[in-house]
């Protein structure tokens, strides 16, 4: 893209790829994640130079490798979350120390739509807070992506997840992947919903990716010393508050994580990956990839996205 805006923005053009440079590897894809964080990027809410390409997941085989690339060989499958974006392509050269090895039992689809939202919930549960059995917790848009592997992940580890979603079609989904309960916020008072389930003692931790729709209400559903963990907007940014908003509701938390510093060093990238990759492989956590669109069509996948018309996860297949 050679501006930020809507999805029009977006060309599908050829370009040359090259060899790869030290440090580097060269990747043919087999499938490319679709994230909201793209949309971010692509209107220019995160900003980035210009021009620029779009997406942060994939899955493929390593084709080359540049001077002093020791983390992966050509031949590996492999599949990777993080910067630099350009992953919407059939091939590209890129740092070798985001790559990492995917297991055989992990198709290239499953791998190309779980890594960014996965290693997310992986940082989110076992990380930012240390999630442990009878803990609960409200997770919005239970549906989505991020949201039916936090639910899975949720039962798998025995904590009470209530999850909030926007119609009773994605109620069902949510249900159906491990959510304790859930709330339809078109329809039902989340906070007074929250109240009722936990018979007035509330949440210990909400992890709200909405942002600026949400926020308010969601330190509302926050118990004493409670964790608020805001790591989207996609409503909108949350907006500008005062600190005695958290003093007075009991004396709360508050963080704003990226699983890109999370994941910053090696080592750290490669112990979630495997937290990550045991859970899928063992079927505890399942990915569901609902939509997949041509590598061309990308523009249509961003309009459904900002839609809300997709469910679990999104790729796309050159």
């Amino acid at each position: 893209m050679n501006r930020t805006g809507g999805p029009e923005v977006m060309e599908y053009v050829d370009v040359e790829v090259g060899e790869p440079g030290a440090g580097e590897a060269r990747v043919r894809h087999a499938a490319c994640g679709i994230n909201f964080i793209d949309v971010y990027f692509r209107t220019g809410l995160y900003p980035q130079p210009l021009p620029a390409d779009l997406g942060m997941e994939g899955a493929g085989v390593v084709e080359a490798i540049g001077e002093g690339v020791t983390e992966v060989a050509v031949g590996d499958r492999v599949a990777y979350a993080g910067r630099p974006n350009g992953a919407y392509c059939e091939v590209r050269n890129m740092p070798s120390a985001l790559l990492l090895r995917l297991p055989e039992a992990i198709s290239f689809e499953t791998g190309a739509a779980m890594m960014l939202q996965g290693l997310t919930v992986q940082y989110l549960f076992r990380r930012t807070v240390p999630l442990k059995r009878g803990d609960t917790i409200l997770f919005h848009a239970a549906a989505g992506g991020v949201g039916l592997i936090a639910s899975q992940w949720a039962r798998a580890l025995g904590v009470h997840m209530i999850g909030t979603v926007g119609s009773d079609e994605k109620a069902a989904l949510a249900k159906a992947a491990g959510c304790s309960h859930v709330i339809n916020y078109n329809t039902e008072d989340f906070v007074a919903r929250v109240m009722d389930i936990t018979n007035g003692e509330k949440v210990s931790v909400v992890y709200d990716s909405i942002g600026k729709d949400t926020f308010t209400k969601s330190l509302d559903c926050l118990r004493p010393l409670g964790m608020m963990v805001s790591f989207g907007s996609a409503s909108g940014p949350v907006p500008d508050f005062s600190l005695a908003e958290l003093s007075s509701r009991g004396s709360l938390f508050i963080t704003r994580p990226t699983l890109f510093s999370y994941a910053a060093r090696r080592a750290d990238l490669e112990a979630m990956a495997a937290d990550l990759f045991a859970v899928v492989a063992s079927g505890e956590v399942k990915i569901d990839i609902n939509q997949t669109y041509k590598l061309a069509d990308a523009a249509q996948a961003h309009i459904d996205l900002e839609a809300r018309k997709t469910t679990g996860s999104s790729i796309l297949v050159p």
